[in-house]
């Protein structure tokens, strides 16, 4: 039996042409082009980061694979690729003109019949073997094998035999069906299974390289299996275009704010920006298609943000705001009228002063649910997305105001913008269907490491929220607050409660809290998450805590959590405004 089958007429391995390696010549001038718009690695790498709340199993493989790149901004790329593409098409075409399968398959179906006829009489796995052979039942044969439990008896080796030679038929079968032969040169059972996984890595060739030709990606394709078809010279051609794109990529990750060292990647705040600002872009150009703008209303009068428009001098305007241009050229406009008059070159009748709006401050604390449930959907990765497109919408529009973050799980903690990405919701380590638990945490040993975490304390949170806001001079104060429903955790004085199913004791215990925010003037708007276990007293919960506040409930899916809240933001500081 020959260890490979027959070969067809061309080799794999010989280049088309004498001169393609000068047209695939790599030019480092045209990589990429000046204007070409660089790959967005800053997103890829932040989506990693809400998803897992850590960098340490983003891989440069996985970074690269998370972009896109456009091959055309790659000299020689196309040319590369299709030249491979057709000399392993042409490979396919030869092999499936040269052969037929006919003869293999019948020399399959007769081995079959060889084996199952084979059987000795005295067998007593006998009729068990012929049947599974003439149902073709592969596994009952495996079964068969583990109860005979002696390799070395003859009805192991029968039932060896059989497998083998149902796998044969089977190889052969799958290899005349899913091809379609043309040729007459005969094939043996092997050589046809040869032919079969030459063809099989051929096409995955293929389509990996129809892949890459989509997204310049180079290393989704098994360079060890191409090297078998293509020459030397065509693998170092690719090699080296992949170490000019890892150059690029490394380069543009440092660019963006992606830094690498020996444990993994790190975000910096550049990089963070950048998301925050691709992630607005992409929320207000959705708004901008329902005729939704940003701007807002002009309120005229003593205000710190100067506009273009100017009006004559009124007692007691500030001078501040004058227009020196416009006003020199109305004294000199005067003047030139009645060249004699005297008097100060400038009089109060010539002073243009600029109108300037007021941007009235709002302070605003988000109350992030991080409990065990916010892990189903995803629901934790929208809810900071939106929490870092808030403030980089603040950061960007309205310097002036204030924004702070709370993570509510069976605790609050009050968070940094910088520490958003890499919160996670808290595992559940509790998974009896009612508990009932409390803790004394005035005691002197009582840790939170020690608490189960995955419970939900908005009451906590507002509580936080209240601390915050009574420190901000402005009247315009909000929670906003993001859950997908009920508490399920509670303070009364230093005693912790965790109940579940949730318990009125803890609704009423947050209830009191919504109260004593909204005696301060706080507006709390709840957005509740969508999820399949919500019930209509979630619904009611979030209504009752809307209410007590003079605020709104929103619900929301989770994709469009952040667009919702941010126009929800704008359009309150146009409420505040007119």
């Amino acid at each position: 039996m020959p260890s490979n089958p027959p070969q067809p007429e061309s080799s794999s391995a010989r280049p088309l042409g004498g001169i393609i390696h000068t047209y695939q010549k790599y030019d480092p001038k045209n990589f990429p082009p000046p204007m070409a718009e660089p790959p967005d690695l800053a997103s890829a790498a932040m989506e990693h980061m809400l998803t897992y709340g850590n960098m340490r199993r983003f891989t440069p493989e996985e970074l690269a694979n998370a972009i896109r790149l456009d091959p055309s901004q790659i000299a020689g790329f196309g040319p590369s690729i299709d030249h491979l593409l057709a000399m392993l098409r042409e490979r396919k075409a030869k092999i499936l003109s040269t052969y037929e399968t006919r003869a293999a398959r019948k020399q399959a179906d007769s081995h079959v019949t060889e084996v199952s006829q084979a059987i000795s009489a005295s067998d007593p796995f006998r009729s068990a073997i012929d049947a599974a052979i003439k149902q073709g039942a592969i596994a009952d044969l495996e079964n068969l094998y583990d109860l005979i439990r002696d390799d070395t008896s003859p009805a192991a080796t029968t039932v060896m035999r059989a497998i083998h030679a149902l796998a044969t038929q089977y190889e052969v079968e799958e290899l005349a069906s899913r091809y379609e032969f043309t040729g007459r040169t005969e094939l043996s059972p092997p050589q046809a299974i040869e032919i079969k996984e030459e063809l099989e890595s051929i096409d995955r060739l293929i389509a990996q390289l129809e892949e890459a030709m989509k997204n310049a990606k180079l290393a989704i394709i098994d360079m060890e299996q191409l090297a078998e078809f293509a020459s030397q010279e065509e693998m170092q051609n690719l090699a080296n275009l992949q170490q000019q794109i890892d150059d690029y990529l490394k380069a543009e990750a440092e660019r963006q704010g992606i830094e690498q060292d020996g444990k993994g990647f790190t975000l910096t705040p550049h990089a963070m920006r950048l998301f925050q600002g691709r992630v607005l872009q992409e929320i207000f150009s959705n708004l901008q298609a329902a005729r939704s703008g940003r701007h807002d209303g002009p309120i005229l009068g003593e205000g710190p943000v100067e506009l273009a428009k100017t009006k004559p001098y009124e007692f007691g305007d500030s001078v501040t705001s004058m227009d020196v241009g416009s006003s020199f050229v109305n004294a000199m406009l005067r003047r030139s009228s009645n060249p004699s008059a005297g008097g100060p070159f400038l009089l109060p009748s010539d002073i243009e002063i600029h109108r300037t709006r007021n941007t009235p401050k709002c302070a605003t604390v988000v109350l992030l649910d991080m409990s065990g449930s916010m892990r189903h959907d995803g629901q934790y990765i929208n809810a900071k997305r939106m929490a870092l497109a808030l403030d980089g919408l603040i950061r960007r529009e309205y310097p002036g105001d204030f924004i702070a973050f709370i993570e509510c799980y069976t605790f609050a903690k009050v968070r940094h913008i910088s520490e958003i990405p890499g919160l996670m919701p808290k595992p559940v380590t509790i998974h009896q269907p009612v508990v009932r638990l409390r803790a004394d945490m005035s005691k002197p040993e009582a840790s939170e490491l020690a608490i189960p975490p995955h419970f939900t304390n908005l009451q906590h949170g507002i509580q936080l929220a209240r601390q915050i806001l009574s420190a901000q001079d402005t009247p315009n104060q909000q929670i906003i607050l993001i859950s997908d429903g009920l508490p399920t955790a509670h303070y009364e004085g230093d005693q912790l409660f965790m109940l579940y199913p949730p318990d009125p004791r803890t609704e009423e215990a947050t209830m009191r809290e919504a109260k004593a925010a909204a005696k301060n003037g706080i507006t709390i708007n709840f957005f509740l998450l969508p999820s399949w276990w919500q019930t209509s007293e979630d619904v009611a919960f979030a209504h009752r805590v809307a209410q007590e506040t003079k605020g709104r409930v929103f619900f929301t899916g989770g994709n469009d959590l952040d667009r919702f809240v941010l126009w929800d933001y704008i359009n309150n500081r146009r409420h505040m405004i007119t």
